[in-house]
C-alpha cells in the first residue's frame, strides 16, 4: 500500500507491505512545520502496523489498530539527528454510508513532544458497487502539540474506487490538503 497526506505544514509519504492479514511493515518520510513557519522537522522512520481487533458486524466493520515507528528526526532548531519513536492507536468504524475514526499518536524524541490527535467523521452521498466511484464527505479535526496552537479543521471530498481513494479539501487556515491511498 502507498499513502500520502500533503498540506503546507504536513507532508507524509508512506509505503507498507502486509506480512499477514494483521501485520504490515513499511517506511515513511514526514516533513512537519510550525504554523508560523519558524520550526521544521523531518522524520524518516521504519513503521509497523498491527490490527489489534476487528469486529465484522452485519452491516459494518470496526477496527482497533496499533501504529508505530522508530526513526531519525532533524530540525532547524537543533543540531544533528535524534531518535524518534511514534507509537499510536487508531479506532475506526464504517459502513457503506458512514465513517468515523479517532487517532492518537506520540511523536517523541529527546526534548521533542509533537503528539498528534485527530477525529474524522464522514458520510457517503450514495452506496456504490465496488467497480463504481463512491463520493464521500469527510470532516477532520486534528492537532499537533508544540508545532501548532490551533486545531486544524478540514472538510474534504473523498473519492473511493476499487483499490484507491483520493481526498481533497481546504482547511480553516485556507490551506489546500490532498490525501491518497493505493492498495497494490
Amino acid at each position: 500500500m502507498a499513502m500520502g497526506d500533503f498540506s503546507p505544514n504536513w507532508q507524509e509519504a508512506l509505503a507498507n507491505y502486509a506480512l499477514t492479514s494483521r501485520d504490515a511493515v513499511g517506511a515513511s518520510a514526514i516533513a512537519m512545520r510550525s504554523d508560523n513557519e519558524a520550526r521544521t522537522r523531518r522524520l524518516t522512520e521504519a513503521t509497523y502496523t498491527r490490527l489489534l481487533q476487528r469486529w465484522n458486524l452485519p452491516e459494518a466493520q470496526a477496527n482497533v489498530w496499533f501504529l508505530g515507528g522508530v526513526g531519525t528526526v532533524t530540525g532547524n532548531d537543533f543540531a544533528g539527528a535524534k531518535t524518534m519513536v511514534t507509537p499510536g492507536i487508531q479506532v475506526d468504524y464504517e459502513t457503506t454510508r458512514v465513517y468515523a475514526a479517532v487517532t492518537a499518536r506520540l511523536y517523541r524524541a529527546e526534548g521533542i513532544n509533537h503528539d498528534f490527535a485527530s477525529v474524522r467523521l464522514g458520510f457517503s452521498f450514495f452506496e456504490a458497487d465496488y467497480d463504481q466511484t463512491q463520493p464521500w464527505f469527510i470532516l477532520e479535526a486534528r492537532r499537533m502539540n508544540d508545532l501548532s496552537d490551533k486545531t486544524e479543521i478540514t472538510p474534504m471530498l473523498r473519492l473511493i474506487h476499487n483499490r484507491y481513494f483520493v481526498e481533497l479539501g481546504v482547511n480553516n487556515a485556507s490551506q489546500v490538503r490532498a490525501n491518497f491511498m493505493y492498495i497494490f
